[in-house]
């Protein structure tokens, strides 16, 4: 059986840096891990999150490093012996024992070197090192010539994390490091050198097709018969392969088995597939290949229809609505990153009801712990492949290096059921289409579109057949209309935030959207934690450093004009554009999801971030949710009731995302911001059926108002609640909050009760406020003079009636209006 010794202890990383002496020659450095986090670690940097510490370290990825380790090892001239590293970042050189044995070039792809003959039993000597990106990206350029990028730095001419060197949400830190695990492999006869394995629904039986390449030792004429058995489900198969042969392809049928379905729909049966490479005549275990699998079918509707043509997941024959989010890389040093941070993300991102989490293009392919965990959750994944907002060089060595790229990751991640579809790129053909590219890019000059229409494809449906490609988001589906158009494919809507307020999403109905999104600060704490200006302003160095997109401050006070008034103090400013926020995604999405007919899906920009930042984010760098989070908990809700302009008036919308129907009352007043109710009515029975929506078009008398900046339309359908408002809260007579407050202890922290002597619109308990750790349960909560709700909020701090202070823990759009 194949032996694996991890290589992760007793490496130095040289610091001999020209313009530091400073430095001491070497510091312990972690494996996996990056230079950055060693010389953090060593305290010999300031924490680049923290401040203006990025510009501070700039030089880092500017200069060559080394890293060294010693290891003892048993040379055998009856195993082949090679040193496996799963990630290295990026421009590398190898050595071992002062002979080098390999170079690599892209961050995304698995190294192997045999060293059967380079060996010593005692004190090898492995040395690796880094490149300067920036050095490499020149020397690149000169190579290919300039290729339009939207952001600064390289990235677009080497295979690396391109949001390293800076995105509007992201700090300018080029890394450089052993990222992934290293390690000594040993084996004998024969190994599994790549084996791929897919999982779909045949009728109502599971099908596993199992693709595997053999790797022989010696001659492989000389090195006889194996053999590979696959077992699932209590189902065995067993193929030979034969000397001489190193592939093998079969399929396994399993009777009957438990679907698998995205969290909202049902359960997520896993099974455990065992792939095993046998000896031929003695039936020794050589090596094996394990996953969990899951059967679903999964394909992608792009069928011409009156609107246009569709952009339709389809899951075991279930047409959905995606209620999706973008992931960024969740730090900007991936090492950093645990399983268990994953799986607190995706819970995080379960409980906000999102159902897809889009793996974005300008960051890397997660880790296998990223798809395990939205595979036991039933979170769906949909992966970019790594191209974004840049025009790419076809021409060699970056073509062969992403197709090597390619080939390692489909074959790696394509036996997880979560994963349902893979896009060719993040902007690029909008980007040559509509910004500009066209005149800069000469006749004839490649730019990318060759690995998004012919390579990436071609490389799939060898791969992967059984799962969708889709050449990029946003794309039409031809080249023959424009990339980003509302009745065909995916879209993005950007001008709105870029441009316009939030009002204009009404505009669109797109058949996808796979980005749209709106900006704000991350959570008091998380801004405390990073920011030591004092005082703290929306300009002071450090908060505005922590503000990456152009004019993005300018941005967040015009995207309030004609929603809510300019804010006056640094906390009306954090409240004000982070309920902007909120409430900008959930118009968006109960928009489009009350067209649930034409439009299959909404995909926030963006879910999670890899700093603390000023962004489209919803929980913030520090795990905290922001009230987006909270915003979109409501708007992506399985059982939605929103009310919508709709021609002639007013309708009531119920969404219904649930296997069953929806069938209830359906009620609703039109009242003063008093309380005092001025038109009523009642419909016995409303029937909404499963994944369909359903206008309920409101009385004349309910949908009119006679003095509107005084007025609320209040619906109610069982549980489910719909506000509307006929202006705007700045033109609203919204009152100064009054309530009364009640704390009271429960297990793991406290209710708080508050109870309406006014209109209390979105209120929010800032929890962090109180303690940064803490976490409350519900945000955005708008409550009718005389009714109570009741806050839950998670924390080991003592709390009072007294910490909950109206205007600073307690927040409502009646504090920025009234004080207006």
């Amino acid at each position: 059986m194949i032996s694996k010794t991890d290589l992760h202890t007793g490496w130095t990383l040289n610091c001999n840096v020209a313009g530091k002496p400073d430095l001491p020659k070497a510091v312990p450095a972690h494996v996996p891990g990056c230079v950055h986090l060693d010389l953090l670690a060593s305290r010999l940097i300031p924490d680049p999150y923290v401040d203006v510490n990025e510009i501070t370290n700039d030089w880092i990825g500017r200069e060559d490093w080394t890293y060294h380790c010693g290891f003892d090892a048993s040379p055998d001239a009856d195993l082949v012996q090679e040193l496996v590293f799963d990630g290295l970042d990026t421009v590398a050189t190898i050595s071992l024992n002062g002979e080098e044995i390999g170079q690599t070039f892209n961050m995304h792809r698995t190294y192997r070197f045999d060293v059967s003959d380079r060996l010593k039993a005692e004190g090898n000597e492995l040395v690796v090192t880094f490149r300067s990106a920036y050095a490499y990206g020149g020397e690149m350029e000169a190579h290919y010539g300039y290729r339009p990028n939207n952001y600064p730095g390289p990235g677009n001419l080497m295979r690396k994390m391109a949001c390293n060197f800076g995105w509007d949400w992201g700090p300018t830190l080029v890394t450089a490091g052993i990222w992934k695990p290293v390690r000594l492999e040993r084996w004998a006869k024969a190994r599994l050198a790549e084996t791929l394995v897919s999982a779909t629904l045949a009728g109502g039986d599971g099908l596993v097709t199992v693709r595997a390449r053999i790797a022989r030792a010696g001659d492989a004429g000389d090195a006889g018969d194996c053999r590979i058995t696959a077992s699932i489900g209590g189902v065995m198969h067993s193929e030979i392969v034969a000397a001489g042969s190193d592939e093998v392809s079969f399929q396994v049928r399993v009777p009957s088995p438990q679907i698998w379905w995205p969290h909202h729909l049902g359960a997520q049966p896993l099974y455990p597939l065992r792939v095993e490479l046998l000896d031929g005549k003695s039936d020794e275990l050589l090596d094996d290949y394990v996953k969990q699998i899951g059967f679903r079918s999964v394909r992608l509707d792009t069928s011409p229809d009156a609107h246009g043509s569709a952009f339709t997941f389809v899951i075991n024959d279930v047409p959905l609505f995606v209620c999706g989010a973008n992931w960024i890389p969740d730090d900007c040093f991936p090492s950093r990153v645990t399983a268990e941070r994953y799986a607190s993300r995706i819970d995080e991102a379960k409980a906000a009801n999102i159902n897809l989490l889009r793996v974005w293009g300008g960051g890397i392919f997660e880790r296998d712990e990223f798809y395990e965990e939205c595979d036991r959750v039933g979170m769906l994944v949909w992966q970019d492949f790594l191209f974004a907002c840049a025009s790419y060089p076809e021409e060699e060595p970056l073509r062969g290096e992403v197709e090597a790229e390619v080939r390692d990751n489909v074959a790696r991640l394509m036996p997880h059921p979560s994963l349902i579809v893979w896009n060719g790129n993040n902007e690029n053909i909008w980007g040559f289409d509509e910004w500009g590219w066209r005149p800069i890019i000469k006749d004839g000059e490649s730019w990318g579109l060759g690995y998004y229409l012919d390579i990436l494809p071609r490389l799939c449906a060898e791969l992967d057949p059984d799962r969708p490609y889709y050449p990029g988001s946003p794309y039409s589906g031809t080249m023959e209309i424009e990339p980003n158009a509302d009745a065909h494919g995916c879209k993005h809507i950007w001008d709105v935030w870029n441009d316009v307020g939030y009002e204009i999403y009404r505009n669109y109905i797109p058949r996808f959207c796979s980005e749209f999104g709106w900006q704000a600060p991350p959570n008091w704490a998380t801004l405390e934690e990073s920011v030591h200006d004092a005082p703290l302003t929306p300009v002071s160095n450090g908060v505005f450093h922590h503000q990456k997109a152009t004019q993005g401050n300018d941005k967040l006070i015009r995207g309030l004009a004609g929603h809510l008034p300019e804010p006056r103090t640094m906390d009306d400013w954090h409240f004000a554009t982070q309920l902007n926020q909120a409430r900008a995604i959930r118009f968006a999405v109960e928009h489009m999801r009350s067209h649930r007919d034409i439009c299959k899906g909404a995909v926030v920009w963006q879910f999670n971030d890899c700093w603390p930042v000023t962004s489209w984010a919803a929980l913030d760098s520090a795990g905290r949710r922001k009230p987006l989070w909270y915003a979109m908990r409501q708007a992506f809700d399985p059982r939605l009731l929103t009310i919508q302009p709709r021609e002639g008036g007013l309708a009531a919308v119920a969404v219904n995302e649930r296997t069953l129907f929806w069938r209830a009352k359906i009620s609703g007043k039109r009242l003063r911001l008093d309380g005092t109710v001025l038109a009523e009515f009642e419909f016995w029975r409303l029937l909404c059926d499963r994944f369909e929506a359903k206008a309920f078009t409101l009385p004349q008398d309910i949908a009119t108002a006679d003095d509107p900046g005084n007025e609320m339309v209040v619906v109610d359908m069982l549980d489910r609640r719909a506000f509307h408002y006929f202006v705007e809260d700045i033109d609203l007579k919204l009152p100064k909050p009054e309530m009364r407050i009640e704390v009271s202890k429960r297990e793991g922290g406290y209710a708080v009760a508050v109870t309406a002597v006014s209109l209390l619109k979105d209120l929010c308990l800032m929890a962090d406020r109180l303690d940064p750790d803490a976490v409350v349960d519900t945000m955005l909560i708008t409550l009718l003079p005389g009714e109570t709700h009741v806050f839950e909020v998670d924390t080991p701090a003592a709390i009072g009636v007294a910490d909950i202070v109206v205007g600073t823990v307690l927040r409502s759009a009646n504090d920025l209006v009234s004080a207006a």
